[in-house]
């Protein structure tokens, strides 16, 4: 009877280390005043009321979320786009499938320091506009990390590049499922072309679809390699996101109490999407069913 437990031991011992005790011990030092020298001293919620007054802290949340609005939506759709290109019966297509992979196998640190050279003044982003600009005799250079403006823009494209590749690959399963019976009855009552898309493809994937949005939520909240490496929160704490401004507050400042309690309202934060998600997976799961 306990037989299947005993297997399931190891793994639990290790994830009790590497993520539960961590969890509590996190959720233990944010109600605490703690600096890695002196020992811990117990400040009930003084640290979630100075982040209530924290207006850095709101700013930080702002550019999270601006950040989240323009990576989430532009993976949702154009994963799913891309998704539906290379899922074409053409000879050759893997090739293409692997083309589109590649930059989700590239490391962040690489990849991050690639497109800091591409946005630089005098970079290869720059020297193109600037020679297509020269056509209207109108020269110009974007400041694409210097300026508050596109700071956060840019890094976001570099997010979309890196994850379209990892969320065809998601969606690319889901319409592999997909009988092609059902799109053979569909061109007999008239559904062609895209219609058809938006017909069947569409209701039977928004499963993957709502699953898609919800990783790509969680790691669009959980944004700092890319941040530190091509901004550093700049300029002007345009680019400083939730988990960096965590990450100044605890290696930087050394105020480990606030960091943790930065730290357990991001957890939540999470976790009550995910658990919002998930039930609505579930629905969206029985009428797929339905549907099929």
């Amino acid at each position: 009877m306990f037989t299947p437990y005993l297997f399931l031991l190891p793994a639990l011992f290790f994830l009790t280390i590497s993520s539960f005790y961590p969890l509590l011990q996190a959720f233990y030092l944010s109600f605490t005043n703690y600096d890695f020298v002196s020992s811990a001293k117990l400040v009930g919620w003084g640290n979630y009321l100075a982040i209530l007054g924290d207006r850095l802290f709101w700013q930080v949340l702002g550019n999270t979320l601006i950040y989240l609005l323009i990576v989430v939506p532009s993976l949702v759709i154009l994963s799913l786009g891309l998704a539906l290109l290379v899922n074409q019966k053409i000879k050759g297509m893997a090739i293409f499938r692997s083309i589109y992979y590649l930059p989700v196998i590239v490391s962040v640190v690489i990849a991050a320091i690639a497109w800091k050279w591409i946005y630089a003044e005098n970079g290869l982003l720059n020297y193109l506009i600037s020679f297509l600009a020269l056509a209207w005799e109108t020269p110009f250079k974007i400041s694409w990390l210097t300026n508050p403006d596109t700071a956060i823009v840019a890094i976001a494209l570099v997010t979309i590049w890196r994850g379209l590749g990892y969320y065809m690959a998601i969606y690319l399963a889901g319409l592999q499922s997909i009988p092609a019976e059902l799109y053979e009855a569909a061109a007999i009552d008239g559904s062609e072309g895209w219609l058809k898309h938006w017909d069947i493809t569409i209701p039977l994937m928004r499963p993957y679809i709502l699953l898609v949005g919800v990783i790509s939520t969680i790691n669009a909240m959980k944004i700092f390699e890319e941040v530190y490496i091509m901004s550093r929160g700049g300029p002007a704490n345009s680019t400083k996101t939730v988990v960096y401004y965590l990450y100044e507050k605890g290696f930087s400042s050394l105020e480990m109490g606030y960091a943790s309690a930065i730290g357990v309202i991001l957890f939540l934060a999470i976790f009550i999407i995910s658990m919002i998600t998930a039930f609505a997976s579930l629905k969206f799961s029985g009428q797929s069913l339905d549907l099929e």
